[in-house]
């Protein structure tokens, strides 16, 4: 029986309580779908000119989606949902609570404080696009200050609706369950361990042969899709396009993808393709009978994380991998056979080098939890009104000094002007980066104990084996299980950052 059909006979009654939230949640849905086209348009295709109209539409719409979540019949439906004897199956009781999570949030935060947010965040990213590539600090500075400012506002409420820190409300929002307290522990072991991991590397490091551009858009672009392909995505439902800041949006059945493009660097775009083919991976493979429904969402920003770099970190910038695309890489940018810049080898060797850099999505293994702990930092200090707008650049620098060596004074289009989560609202968001990565070695791990031969699969290009197990064991489950528990039930064990400290002495020490 499949689970379209369980879905149905479990509940028959559909003026039922249950059911009726079943038809609400979906009608959501969809309002959340034009939402997330709205948003990938915004950022792909839509003319500078249309930035005040668009932060209006999606304002109104984030609008209307808030006031039919925290409507009065949706908690009195869930009311009776709850205390209902009807008998519910797993999936209905998993769907039943995430319903209950989304309502409890919504209604801890005044509408006027959902509208107001949605627009200083379309307002301040518009603003922020233009102000990057000018390193323009004073011209964004203003709007970001109306951004923290309802971002303090909104955690305040949550946190007082979920007896939380106000910080804690908003991780929570991202990583359901997991606290700073919980997150601190792991980045000091990671602070610990990781700069002196950097100096070994590094004495040792040698540097690989220059991969002289300059590399067409074209040929990268076919060389992108061409791997998107072959690790299983499907365009009939998605697509690959241009954006300032690469991201994965929409929706399982229309999954868009975005990259950015250097005519200089092609692994920039080659690694970032790849690693939101990862999200778009887990997108896709979502269970098609509940993805209408929270529970059929995806399991949280660490566990979406967590799959993204299973497929960049885990599996592409692997020696194995390296043998496979090195050819297609040579075809697709016009590179000849013979040329020693271009073997296998020295791929490999350009993919995992490390250096201590300015920018966070370009950054190694090694060095990126590094930049994470520092943004993890300096957010929880914004919203506890510990460091204000004016403070943020100094901040910026003393912890790029303090972590990697480097100084960002006076350079805020490498510094705090480089990632555009802030501009956007996110706060809460950048440590669920870090604990992506040490949930996707520990997911690799125990994928390897089911493939041992996983290692042969990829260097012949054959990803069916891995994506399948990734389907078979995270996708399809939705948010069935939380995070904590579908972890140790795969794996045997709760997070454990042994795997990925394994992992990358084991990759850059060998």
């Amino acid at each position: 029986m499949s689970k379209r059909i369980s879905r149905v006979l479990a509940v028959s009654d559909r003026t039922s309580p249950y059911a009726k939230l079943e038809m609400h949640f979906e009608e959501l849905h969809q309002l959340e779908h034009a939402q997330a086209m709205l948003s990938w348009d915004e950022a792909v295709m839509m003319p500078s000119g249309g930035g005040a109209e668009r932060g209006e539409a999606l304002a109104a719409l984030a609008t209307i989606a808030h006031r039919s979540l925290t409507a009065d019949d949706v908690g009195e439906l869930l009311n009776a949902a709850e205390a209902s004897s009807d008998p519910l199956s797993q999936w209905q009781q998993a769907n039943l609570r995430a319903m209950r999570r989304m309502h409890t949030r919504a209604v801890a935060v005044p509408e006027d404080i959902v509208r107001a947010s949605q627009v200083a965040a379309a307002r301040c990213q518009q603003v922020w696009r233009v102000a990057r590539a000018e390193n323009n600090w004073k011209a964004v500075a203003e709007p970001l200050a109306k951004v923290i400012a309802l971002a303090r506002e909104e955690a305040a409420a949550l946190g007082e609706a979920l007896a939380l820190d106000p910080y804690d409300a908003l991780l929570d929002g991202y990583e359901e369950g997991t606290r700073a307290d919980d997150v601190v522990p792991l980045f000091d072991d990671l602070k610990g361990f990781l700069p002196g991991l950097v100096d070994r590397v590094l004495a040792r490091q040698t540097s690989p042969l220059a991969l002289r551009g300059p590399f067409p858009q074209d040929g990268q672009n076919r060389l992108g899709e061409e791997m998107m392909r072959r690790l299983g995505f499907d365009f009939a439902h998605g697509r690959l396009d241009i954006s300032h800041h690469p991201f994965c949006g929409g929706v399982p059945d229309d999954t868009r993808i975005t990259t950015r493009y250097s005519d200089a660097d092609f692994l920039e775009s080659f690694m970032a393709v790849l690693h939101e083919t990862g999200h778009a991976l887990y997108q896709q493979g979502l269970p098609a009978d509940w993805r209408r429904l929270p529970v059929g969402n995806c399991l949280g920003a660490a566990v979406h994380e967590s799959q993204s770099l299973f497929v960049e970190m885990q599996v592409a910038r692997s020696s194995p991998f390296m043998e496979f695309a090195a050819p297609r890489i040579r075809h697709h940018l016009g590179r000849g056979q013979g040329n020693d810049a271009w073997t296998a080898d020295n791929l490999y060797a350009q993919a995992i080098r490390v250096r201590r850099d300015f920018i966070r999505v370009d950054a190694d293994e090694a060095t990126y939890s590094l930049h994470v702990i520092l943004r993890f930092e300096l957010e929880r200090a914004l919203i506890a009104g510990e460091l204000s707008v004016a403070d943020i650049p100094d901040a910026w620098n003393d912890g790029m000094n303090r972590y990697l060596g480097l100084s960002t004074d006076g350079n805020f289009k490498d510094g705090c002007m480089q990632d555009v989560h802030w501009f956007s609202g996110l706060f809460g968001y950048f440590p669920t980066y870090t604990l992506g990565a040490l949930m996707a070695a520990q997911w690799f791990a125990a994928a390897t104990k089911c493939i041992p031969d996983i290692e042969t699969r990829i260097r012949t290009g054959d990803f069916a084996p891995v994506v399948s197990w990734l389907r078979r064991e995270i996708h399809w489950r939705g948010q069935l299980k939380t995070a904590r528990e579908l972890l140790t039930e795969i794996t045997g064990e709760p997070l454990n950052i042994r795997y990925f400290k394994d992992h990358l002495e084991r990759r850059y020490l060998g």
